[in-house]
């Protein structure tokens, strides 16, 4: 099983969007994606909010995939891509680990 962990943090406005419109829309993207892309076998997204006053990442995207193969189609998806292309241009920081089990 391979796992794919990305974690964000949003620039506070983008696209004459505020960070939680935009956040919003990323989740509900983020979201779509086991429909639209073959072989996620779980997806999870997580927003922040318990702690705010402790500086945190804003969003969490945790994957699970049964192959490498299956991991490297789903970068290179259309749908995916689309999303990302919307990612980058709200998003400040990024960081992601993949890890096999």
């Amino acid at each position: 099983m391979i796992k794919h962990i990305v974690m964000w943090t949003l620039k506070d406005e983008a696209l004459g969007k505020s960070k939680a419109e935009n956040l919003s829309k990323m989740k509900a993207l983020l979201e779509e994606l086991p429909s639209k892309v073959p072989g996620v076998v779980e997806l999870e997204v997580a927003t922040s909010g318990v702690f705010e006053s402790v500086p945190q990442t804003d969003i969490v995207l945790y994957t699970a995939f049964k192959t490498k193969e299956d991991l490297k189609t789903y970068a290179v998806h259309p749908e995916h891509l689309k999303v990302v292309e919307f990612v980058k241009s709200v998003v400040a920081e990024r960081r992601v680990i993949d890890y096999e089990l």
